[in-house]
């Protein structure tokens, strides 16, 4: 725009003002550069057009945009603080009065989750800070490209009929059951198997030939766990429940004569519970990667810290869920393996798993005989069964493995009788399993990490340790004929077959008691 010529400029009014220039401090001020600076800074342009104002980039634009919006939501920011303090969480407030002591509550029932946190940070500052970052990752996940390239196709699990063998608890439950190997009256040994979490009675020993059964005698009986398969659920499911179940179907199904257990991974918690509380029906025990309480207070802090760290976050989160808020756990079953959708088991499970036990899950066989034991396994549909399971994982069992360990307990009934019982054997006893108990770690196992074998050692000096070089979680157990025979070998000694003679039922020896009698 120009100026209306004639008027005098603000400029020339202030030289006609100070004809010899301002001074301050005894020092003379330019007004020719003072009204040049002046003139660019006012954005003014003079009358011969000389000056001319710098174009301003879309860049300079969108920056000037984005400061004057974070200072005014700064600003906004502040104000709303400012009226929260003053009028939401005065003591005399409406919403201090009535969420006050339920919030006080649940801040002291978190309070544990503050150990999480560097000594120097303030609670009430970090978390609020964390749970802000916790929202930006999730948003940035959810925009992640990786959404848009193709999924590959999921299988879909089948329920298949029902058709198992079952039998009848004192409690009015059905269990099933699976038998392979010879027939009961023919059987030299008697062999128990509780399957372990996500599996079922079809498991057994994967793989197994059954000319190997025949070879040693062995009659192998796999169970579905209360609510796994097609056995019936049981409302307070514990270890001692567990334990009587077992029992209560080896006497079902015509076991009469003591019998061995073996357990595999999550199952020996149920070997454990039979050993302790009914020793005299068992005849030895073994255990193949066997799974202890991740939080057992007995372990030692090198033990713990070498079982934890071969774990992954996820499935460390699980068991600090199945501890402390197992209310969760069917929000995250419900969206893996009982979805209705087959999905690979390390996936499943967050497994960290080894070369070989990579290896293994890939194998046709191996992913045949796994789809068809977790459809059978979820076939009920229910998430109470496995909670069930996971929370008696990570809980107190009600007893300690050192309980098996062979000690001397000496009868005492005042100072006298404890002097005498150090010279006298009378009156002393051995107690604990006094049983064979073998164990088999793969060093490579990281679902069952070689520490927590190292701990069953520890607490049970005579137990057999069997330390498999190279070999993982599955890869030892899953398919390997010579794997099988070492097992049953250690177990059995020598193969003898299967027994020659039918067993005498009581039928049979009740009428050569009559025959007698005439």
């Amino acid at each position: 725009m120009e100026e209306i010529r004639g008027v005098p400029t603000w400029q020339e009014e202030l030289a006609s003002l100070v004809d010899a220039g301002l001074r301050y401090d005894r020092a003379p001020i330019d007004l020719t550069a003072a009204t040049e600076i002046g003139s660019k800074r006012s954005g003014f342009v003079s009358v011969d057009g000389s000056g001319s104002e710098p174009k301003e980039t879309l860049k300079d634009q969108v920056t000037g945009f984005m400061k004057s919006w974070g200072e005014m939501l700064l600003d906004l920011t502040k104000g709303c603080k400012d009226i929260v303090l003053q009028t939401v969480v005065t003591e005399d407030s409406f919403v201090v009065r009535k969420l006050g002591k339920p919030a006080a509550k649940v801040s002291k029932k978190l309070s544990f989750l503050n150990e999480f946190l560097p000594e120097d940070r303030d609670p009430v500052h970090a978390w609020p800070v964390i749970f802000f970052v916790f929202l930006l990752a999730l948003a940035a996940l959810s925009f992640s490209p990786e959404h848009d390239r193709p999924t590959p196709v999921i299988q879909k699990l089948r329920i298949h009929p029902t058709g198992a063998t079952r039998v009848q608890l004192p409690d009015g439950r059905y269990i099933a059951y699976q038998e392979l190997g010879v027939s009961a009256e023919r059987a030299r040994y008697s062999l128990v198997m509780p399957h372990s979490f996500l599996s079922s009675r079809l498991a057994g020993i994967p793989g197994v030939k059954k000319s190997l059964l025949v070879e040693y005698g062995v009659r192998l009986v796999s169970y579905d766990l209360p609510g796994f398969g097609e056995s019936d659920p049981h409302r307070g499911r514990n270890l001692s429940s567990s334990a009587s179940d077992m029992i209560n179907l080896a006497a079902a199904i015509g076991i009469d004569d003591k019998f061995w257990l073996l357990g595999y991974s999550t199952g020996s918690m149920h070997t454990w519970a039979a050993m302790k509380y009914f020793p005299d029906k068992i005849a030895g025990a073994a255990m193949v990667a066997p799974v202890i309480n991740p939080y057992e207070p007995s372990m030692v802090k090198e033990e713990m810290v070498k079982t934890w760290e071969q774990w992954l976050t996820k499935r460390k989160f699980m068991y600090f869920l199945a501890r402390r808020f197992p209310i969760l756990l069917p929000f995250f079953y419900r969206r893996s393996f009982l979805s209705g959708k087959l999905d690979q088991l390390d996936q499943w499970m967050a497994l960290s798993l080894g070369e070989k036990d990579n290896h293994l899950i890939k194998d046709p066989t191996f992913q045949n005989f796994y789809q068809r034991n977790v459809e059978e396994c979820v076939r009920q549909g229910m998430a109470k069964p496995f909670v069930e399971e996971t929370v008696l994982q990570v809980s107190n069992w009600g007893f300690s493995l050192s309980e098996f360990r062979t000690q001397k307990k000496c009868t005492t009934n005042g100072v006298l009788s404890w002097l005498m019982s150090m010279y006298s054997e009378a009156e002393c006893e051995l107690v604990g399993f006094r049983k064979p108990i073998h164990i088999w770690q793969g060093m490579d196992d990281r679902v069952a990490p070689p520490s927590m074998s190292d701990y069953i050692s520890r607490m049970i000096p005579e137990a057999t340790v069997h330390k498999i070089p190279n070999e993982g979680h599955f890869s030892y157990f899953h398919f390997c004929d010579e794997c099988h025979r070492q097992i049953f070998f250690a177990l059995f000694g020598e193969p003898r077959g299967q027994l020659e003679r039918v067993k005498e039922t009581k039928d049979t020896l009740a009428e050569t008691e009559a025959h007698k009698d005439i």
